[in-house]
């Protein structure tokens, strides 16, 4: 091995470097004109333009915001509860509600022939009048 053989492991090889000239003529291999022969240039993404087209409403954070109100009918609980008194605990209990702070709401639909005991649920005026009718009670 002679001197000019040697080389460093930390030389990297040059990098051709264009539109400066030389060689390749005034273009210098960037063809004429337009946005890409400029210094410097940076071509968008033509995914960022898509996105930029799109309306920005739909999906999951955009679906609307209901009252999530659970109804009860009065045919469903004669059938499941008879002489239970109704409350959260017994409707959480029953698959009415999911969690014991959801929103409920007892609606008069079906037949009442049992008297049972409601105790602190909101419920429809008619619902009300058809399980006092029945015998039962409301609080």
């Amino acid at each position: 091995m002679q001197l000019h053989e040697l080389r460093s492991k930390l030389k990297r090889p040059k990098i051709k470097r264009i539109g400066r000239g030389g060689k390749r003529g005034t273009t210098s291999g960037k063809g004429q004109k337009g946005q890409k022969a400029r210094a410097g240039h940076k071509i968008r993404p033509a995914e960022r333009d898509l996105l930029s087209r799109l309306p920005k409403l739909r999906g999951v954070k955009n679906r609307p915001h209901h009252d999530g109100v659970f109804v009860v009918k009065t045919g469903q609980m004669e059938r499941i509860f008879g002489d239970k008194p109704v409350s959260r605990g017994t409707l959480l209990q029953a698959g009415f509600i999911r969690r014991f702070n959801d929103k409920v709401k007892i609606l008069d639909q079906g037949e009442v022939k049992k008297a049972f005991a409601i105790e602190g649920l909101p419920i429809s005026a008619k619902a009300k009048a058809r399980i006092e009718k029945a015998g039962g009670t409301v609080k």
